[in-house]
């Protein structure tokens, strides 16, 4: 493929830097600072655009200035035109809001941001010292992580045996399985500089910095980590079975530095630190592509799909749901599933979502009470709150995703919808080889509607100066709100539902398509071209997604033929994709029809209650939409002979 992309960046080896004392130790979790650290001192972890890591210790009166100054010294490259970012905040002195041990980013500003980037290597002996902070620290306070620490502690002690970890060989991005003394797998590391596109890929996808649109445009690159995290978290009592998931700094040898914007990999191997997801393995016997989805317990597909509705999920497909046989005996009894892979959930922007599960018959049985009660037990506020808390880097319109999809769902659900109903609602359809906004698209489209005609007294069109890459201007390019109105889209959408909502078609397209396309488009920002869709039709999709005859079924057939000789347990040959998809392609490009981000908080509390006033009579239209179906297909069928 070609390896002309749209924006090369130049990479280095990952040090890490300690101003103060070494730390002693070799694990360390969250709860190790707490009563040892000086008082007024914080740690933090700053990392650069192109994956570096460096370890610093704060003093309370330093600031965003101290920290800019020291990696100055550390990359001998000027920083003054650099910002320092944590999630959506530019830190422009103040520190106060970063928490202990969290990771911090430094990045170049766009206007001075070129393909010639000088590289940036670390300079004199003192500066590149030994890690001394332990091999692996995890970055969060939470009693969640109870159980990652005793994993942490295990591969500790595996690692200072001499049990190195495994690459993984599948998936777009760079992932590890970590092993235990007795060569076990028990979890699988996924550093965040060597997803697809970034930096330090190991298999060749570079091209882009940390912190610009990646697989994805609404997931920037480097930031699935915490989205994997984010899923983990909001899985309260563990009701949907996502394995114990961390934030980490960890160091180890085995991980990739890419040399040079070609992502040709250095000889000689070093010690490098990495930010990256760290996901307890759990052992398992196959994936739900390798077997009937028709013996899977209705429960635990339920249990899936509410997390997923929750947290928007884009890519639920067969590969990343983990079954586990309960019965021993080898025979398809009772099975257990685990969903993995949540990277690409809590998008910036609503798109549309991939549900595997949503044409499963255990997705049109009604929801128990037990799992209404669940569901009605929900908060929303309390789960931004959380979030923000444990991840502080987690941006504004992933929350603001997060709550539109709860209180979505708690609706949905109380007015009697069933799975398989409320996923239909959030998929899109095609017709005529276009994208159109989905059911739940058009009515946040309706409530900004009449947020701007009877609420707010009309304003300029303005573009904020401080952003920080190009995916905020892609967004003003793709982003329009068509005046559909409500019951006209709706009496429209219930002739087309059903199985035209987007989940018959392959979710991958070819990479190298792909990659031409986003040239062209860097091509046309850098002329000034700006190439808006015309507010009379719906933006038309890439044609690289738009074939509805490739099925997910279609990719079950090749999986051991891409990957011969692997084994059981590479059902994790992910990083934030398949394991059972080729390496040759990525997920479509997606088009934004409402924005979430660009409201202020008081017009953001007007546009929720217009969206849920709307919200009834969509959910109405949608049941009666649902029954005529079911009167159809029993006439139908009481006529075949």
């Amino acid at each position: 493929m070609s390896r002309k992309l749209d924006s090369p960046v130049q990479t280095q080896m990952a040090v890490t830097l300690f101003k103060s004392s070494p730390l002693s130790g070799e694990y360390h979790g969250s709860r190790r600072t707490e009563g040892k650290q000086p008082a007024g001192r914080r740690r933090v972890f700053v990392q650069t655009e192109t994956g570096c890591v460096f370890g610093m210790e704060l003093d309370r009166n330093d600031n965003a200035h101290t920290v800019k100054r020291r990696l100055q010294l550390a990359l001998n490259f000027p920083t003054e035109e650099s910002s320092l970012t944590f999630g959506d905040k530019v830190l422009k002195n103040d520190l106060t809001s970063v928490r202990n041990d969290f990771p911090l980013l430094l990045t170049r500003n766009l206007i001075h941001r070129s393909s010639s980037t000088p590289c940036l290597s670390p300079t004199g002996r003192d500066i590149q010292q030994r890690d001394q902070s332990g091999l692996i620290e995890i970055l969060g306070q939470s009693n969640c992580f109870d159980k990652t620490r005793q994993v942490v502690m295990e591969i500790v002690k595996a690692i200072k045996m001499g049990v190195d970890p495994i690459p993984v060989r599948g998936g777009l991005g760079g992932a590890y399985y970590f092993r235990n003394s007795k060569g076990e797998s028990v979890a699988i590391v996924k550093p965040t500089d060597e997803e697809p596109f970034a930096p330090n890929n190991p298999k060749g996808f570079v091209g882009k910095a940390l912190g610009q649109p990646g697989l994805k445009r609404s997931v920037r690159v480097g930031e699935t980590g915490f989205r994997e995290v984010a899923a983990f978290l909001l899985d309260y009592d563990h009701f949907a079975n996502v394995p114990p998931t961390a934030l980490v700094k960890i160091t180890h040898s085995i991980f990739n530095v890419n040399d040079g914007v070609n992502g040709n990999k250095p000889h000689k191997k070093n010690q490098v630190s990495k930010i990256a997801s760290f996901q307890q393995y759990i052992s398992h016997d196959f994936d739900a592509s390798d077997h009937g989805t028709s013996s899977f317990p209705v429960a635990a597909v339920h249990r899936i799909g509410i997390l997923d509705i929750r947290i928007f999920n884009t890519d639920r497909h067969a590969g990343n749901l983990l079954v586990r046989k309960l019965d021993g005996v080898g025979r398809f009894g009772q099975v257990e599933l685990i969903p993995i892979d949540h990277g690409l959930c809590l998008p910036e922007t609503l798109e549309d979502p991939y549900f595997e599960w949503i044409h499963w018959p255990q997705a049109s049985i009604p929801f128990t009470e037990d799992e209404l009660q669940y569901i009605e037990n929900l908060n929303p506020d309390q789960d931004c709150e959380m979030l923000q808390s444990e991840l502080p880097m987690i941006r504004e319109a992933c929350l603001r995703v997060l709550v539109l999809c709860t209180i979505f769902l708690k609706e949905a659900a109380t007015f009697g919808l069933c799975l398989a109903e409320i996923g239909e609602m959030m998929s899109r359809e095609f017709r005529s080889g276009e994208e159109e906004p989905s059911e739940l698209e058009v009515v946040c489209m309706e409530a900004r509607r009449v947020l701007a005609d009877e609420v707010l007294p009309p304003k300029a069109d303005s573009v904020e100066e401080d952003f920080q890459f190009d995916i905020d201007y892609e967004e003003l390019e793709l982003d329009f709100t068509p005046k559909i109105a409500l019951d006209e889209y709706m009496t429209r959408a219930s002739f087309q539902c059903g199985t035209v909502f987007g989940h018959g078609r392959n979710p991958l397209s070819k990479l190298e398509e792909s990659i031409e396309e986003d040239e062209s488009e860097g091509e046309e920002e850098q002329e000034g071209i700006a190439t808006l869709p015309a507010p009379e039709r719906s933006p038309a999709i890439s044609k690289l997604s738009m074939s509805l005859k490739n099925t997910v079924l279609a990719e079950k057939n090749h999986k051991h033929q891409k990957y011969p000789g692997t084994k059981v347990e590479n059902g994790y040959l992910s990083s934030t994709s398949s394991g059972h998809r080729s390496a040759n392609e990525q997920l479509p490009t997606s088009v934004s029809f409402v924005k979430l981000a660009d409201m202020s908080e008081d017009e953001w509390k007007i546009f929720l209650e217009k969206f849920q006033e709307l919200l009834y009579p969509a959910l109405a239209k949608r049941k009666s939409v649902t029954l005529g179906q079911k009167q159809r297909q029993r006439l139908g069928t009481s006529c075949q002979f």
